[in-house]
């Protein structure tokens, strides 16, 4: 049976302040937990039914420093979902430092002022499965391992890296390489007209205001996704976890073409 304190523990992750202090971050669910496992990420604890724990290969249980049994009510407390799944586990964010030199080789995004979790979540998860490994976010992005944030994603986050820093220096740095800063914007050119490389920044910008001023004095390609419908009402714009999966799509299909 799982203790208090560590019930309270998994609890208090849920604060940002807690997690940039201990450097732990929860993921939750059943698939999920199995995907880091299989992946071969260490665990601090695993919190989970008996019948998860059992179903857990040997070599897996080794990954996990502690395992915990718990039921329903306790995975209950512990769960940012309405209803819970069988498993709970912290892990420890892993240092990630970007090198812009290895960045700058190939095709990255960089997001400005993305706050909803549930859009950063699903740009992470767009960009595993269209080919970008890189995010740079804005110090003002929603975190990374917010528990909404880590849900969206369904477990991308093996496969991108997300970093966090001014911006303003890492598109000047591209510029200074140099490599396209591709901006998402109304003004822009069709993406599916315009020219694209296969190296380069793909910069998204905040859910209601779009890229800031100062940054857009840095976009060298502006980019826009036209709408293919007449209708004069009910849509008038694509959200940025939705745009950044269209931006991603061309850029990975022109490459591969």
């Amino acid at each position: 049976m799982i203790s208090k304190s560590r019930l309270n523990y998994v609890i208090s992750l849920r604060k940002k302040k807690n997690r940039e202090k201990d450097g732990f971050y929860v993921i939750e669910g059943d698939k999920l937990v199995r995907e880091y496992l299989f992946s071969g990420s260490k665990m601090l604890l695993l919190a989970a039914k008996p019948e998860f724990i059992d179903s857990l290969p040997e070599l897996q249980k080794e990954l996990i420093s502690e395992i915990e049994p718990v039921g329903y009510n306790d995975l209950k407390k512990m769960s940012t979902l309405k209803t819970p799944h069988n498993a709970i586990a912290v892990l420890p964010i892993p240092d990630l430092k970007i090198i812009p030199s290895e960045v700058f080789m190939e095709l990255s995004a960089a997001l400005d002022f993305v706050q909803d979790p549930g859009n950063l979540g699903t740009i992470i998860r767009a960009a595993a499965w269209f080919g970008v490994r890189h995010i740079f976010c804005s110090d003002d992005c929603v975190d990374v391992y917010n528990p909404k944030v880590v849900q969206a994603s369904m477990g991308a986050l093996l496969n991108v890296r997300v970093s966090y820093g001014s911006l303003t220096g890492f598109l000047s740095g591209a510029l200074e390489v140099p490599v396209p800063v591709y901006g998402a914007m109304l003004e822009g050119k069709s993406i599916y007209s315009a020219s694209l490389g296969t190296r380069g920044v793909i910069l998204l910008g905040n859910e209601s205001r779009g890229i800031s001023p100062e940054l857009r004095k840095l976009v060298t390609e502006k980019l826009f996704i036209p709408k293919f419908t007449d209708a004069p009402a009910g849509i008038d714009s694509l959200n940025v976890g939705m745009a950044a999966s269209v931006v991603f799509s061309e850029f990975a299909r022109r490459r591969n073409k």
